[in-house]
């Protein structure tokens, strides 16, 4: 197994590179952003340590452009002991879990291995089905530049059919994804916010991107709905 550890104080740098070591790992380091994005472009990581506190390109844009560009390892964030702010802003740049400083080591060894059993998974930073994105980070909708605005119900559904397009999502699914267990899966709760979403997502803009599958339930269209 290999892991990059991204970090610009030299004592912490050479602590984790050591302690890793001693686990069984193969580390490379790297002092600051630009060097991380370098090495994971001429080698393939299992896992990366990344301080969000770096001079020049922080954390939070290495994470970024890593997501960016396809490259799905799974990143453990370090931040600072009383920065929530950072530990949000890390998960929504498409960190997949966070560390405070200080840390104990073996928590960090176990939160490593955590990670890495699971392994890479797609987890884009801005959704996408043709023209249409919506942002997890800013909770922002579009279609090209013309932003839509949606409710906390209608955005949870757009949401959930753009992490899978193409794939039809039942109405149980959707409702587990958007609402509690004390809703009924056989309710038209589904159906009326589905046709509140189209009236602002496809209507406006003569698309048809959320599809109905008779008897199985709904699937947004890869292309957005855009006809050619």
């Amino acid at each position: 197994m290999r892991i990059l550890v991204v970090e610009d104080e030299p004592k912490m740098r050479d602590l984790l590179r050591r302690a890793l070591t001693e686990e069984g790992y193969a580390v490379d380091a790297a002092p600051d952003g630009p060097q991380a994005l370098a090495l994971t472009d001429v080698a393939v990581f299992d896992a990366m340590v990344l301080d969000v506190m770096l001079p020049g390109l922080d954390g939070f844009s290495v994470c970024s452009t890593l997501r960016r560009r396809g490259t799905w390892l799974p990143v453990l964030t370090l931040t600072a002991k009383d920065a929530v702010a950072d530990r949000v802003q890390g998960l929504d740049c498409g960190a997949d879990d966070y560390l405070t400083k200080p840390f104990s080591l073996d928590e960090l060894m176990a939160r490593l291995r955590a990670l890495i059993r699971r392994g890479p998974i797609e987890r884009p930073t801005v959704l996408t089905a043709g023209d249409l994105t919506l942002d997890p980070a800013t909770r922002t909708v579009r279609r090209g530049e013309q932003g839509i605005p949606l409710t906390a119900k209608e955005y949870g559904l757009l949401e959930a059919l753009l992490r899978r397009p193409g794939t039809v999502l039942t109405r149980a699914m959707l409702v587990e994804h958007c609402w509690d267990l004390g809703t009924s899966p056989g309710s038209n709760v589904v159906d009326a916010h589905i046709k509140a979403l189209r009236a602002k997502i496809d209507r406006p803009y003569g698309t048809q991107g959320v599809e109905t599958v008779r008897g199985a339930g709904y699937r947004i269209r890869p292309d957005g709905g855009r006809t050619p």
